[in-house]
């Protein structure tokens, strides 16, 4: 199956099979398509908190209360739950492991390019950081740009998905201890298998036409 058919045929799943589970060999494809995902300047400003038991999922259910409790279902009957986090600030040593783990990949033949990698990320980061003052807004787009990847991915492997953001994110920040590690919940992802409940699978995927969504210049 084509890209083409897997972006008109995916969905978001409403209902899951709880007696199904991801193959474990799957589900690591999956966690390496989060991993090598693309980000402005490979800051990878992300970190992704797997919930693959049910003690895991249960303690993400915990925060799905009153405004967001039909997602509870959706947690807890998912066979993974994928917490994606972005980085509450751009500390330097984040910048260096980055930069180091580069020049450890073989992505520098000299001194030369190693520097100007660094002055151009650096460049980026300080540009969000002091002049248009959005930091935390460009690190959250970076950490969609994983969401995206996974989703499209999921749907290549014949795994069924649900981005979720209806959830007490503070809340979940504080039952994960996020924040103390430098790291902000900001969508969750259910992964697993549809279950024959789920009224979504059987609707037509809607999209606006193309004559609206895009112009050819």
């Amino acid at each position: 199956m084509n890209l083409h058919t897997l972006s008109r045929t995916r969905y978001t799943t409403k209902a899951y099979d709880a007696s199904k589970r991801i193959p474990d060999e799957t589900f690591n494809e999956l966690l390496g398509l989060l991993r090598h995902a693309p980000s402005s300047v490979n800051s990878q400003p992300w970190h992704f908190v797997v919930a693959q038991t049910a003690e895991g999922r249960g303690r993400i259910a915990r925060v799905m209360h009153e405004a967001y409790s039909y997602n509870e279902a959706k947690v807890l009957n998912a066979s993974h739950v994928i917490v994606l986090c972005s980085r509450t600030s751009m500390p330097d040593e984040h910048l260096d492991g980055i930069l180091a783990q580069e020049q450890a990949d073989g992505r520098f033949d000299n001194e030369q390019a190693k520097a100007g990698t660094q002055a151009s990320r650096l460049h980026y980061v300080d540009l969000h950081r002091y002049n248009q003052k959005d930091l935390q807004h460009w690190m959250d787009k970076q950490t969609y740009l994983a969401l995206g990847t996974l989703l499209l991915g999921a749907a290549a492997m014949g795994v069924d998905a649900t981005p979720i953001e209806g959830c007490d994110f503070p809340a979940l920040d504080k039952e994960l201890g996020l924040r103390e590690q430098g790291f902000s919940s900001i969508v969750l992802v259910a992964l697993g298998y549809r279950d024959d409940s789920d009224f979504n699978a059987r609707l037509p995927k809607s999209r606006l036409p193309e004559a609206t969504t895009v112009t050819r210049i």
